[in-house]
């Protein structure tokens, strides 16, 4: 059977990297008792992969993996056991059963998410940011320098903001995600503090993410909905 596991992630464990977030909650499904499926051969393993591996220091409430189980408890059951092993600032928000015809791994279908953007105190954009984001988003193309191992090349990033909006203090966004086209939000801050012409230390920023969507849409129209979505709770 396979599960697909919604958790969020929040205060100081927001400092632990993925492979030890990994490793925890192999941890966390002994302590548990969940009964995960382990992987064949001389070194056995959990068999879990995660969506979409979150950047040290961004929080999340909307964050998947995939695990496969021998057999399973209520979705409710192994929630509750499962966060009677937590740490603080982690919690586990859903299990779902995911059929077979929509088995592919989370990682595969994962095409954008949510962002929610706030700014440390006293380090905010200057007044009358707001009114430059939709000319910012106006533009036919927004450039951005990616340094890779191969060099530095000039990509247009605009097609791959799918929404960028003032929500309060804080700034919304939703971006392409996955193997493919994935924008991380600290590219289009960078890109937009060089519109209004202001240089930001990569910690005025707080990034906190708040989904993780498929695209069940055709013909090039996008359909985004959440990973859970794809799954049911077990009884």
């Amino acid at each position: 059977m396979k599960v697909r596991v919604k958790f969020q992630k929040e205060g100081p464990v927001k400092f632990v990297g993925h492979l030890d977030t990994l490793r925890y909650f192999q941890k966390s499904m002994r302590r548990a008792k969940i009964d995960v499926a382990y992987s064949e051969g001389y070194s056995p393993h959990m068999i879990m992969s995660f969506a979409s591996p979150l950047g040290v220091g961004l929080t999340t409430e909307g964050d998947y993996f995939d695990m496969e189980l021998k057999t399973s408890s209520s979705s409710k059951e192994m929630i509750r056991r499962l966060n009677n092993t937590m740490a603080e600032g982690i919690r586990v928000l859903s299990i779902r059963q995911i059929p077979e015809e929509k088995s592919s791994n989370g990682m595969a279908l994962v095409c954008a998410c949510d962002y929610l953007i706030s700014f440390r105190e006293g380090m905010g954009f200057r007044d009358g940011w707001k009114d430059h984001v939709c000319r910012f988003l106006l533009q036919e193309h927004i450039f951005f320098e990616k340094t890779t191992k191969k060099g530095t090349r000039e990509i247009d990033i605009r097609p791959l903001i799918y929404q960028m909006e003032v929500r309060g203090k804080t700034i919304f966004l939703q971006l392409s995600a996955g193997s493919v086209n994935n924008l991380k939000p600290e590219i289009v801050l960078d890109a937009f503090s060089a519109y209004l012409g202001e240089t930001f230390s990569p910690y005025a920023f707080l990034i906190h993410r708040l989904e993780i969507y498929t695209d069940l849409g055709k013909d090039g129209e996008h359909q985004f909905v959440p990973l859970e979505c794809l799954g049911t709770e077990i009884e």
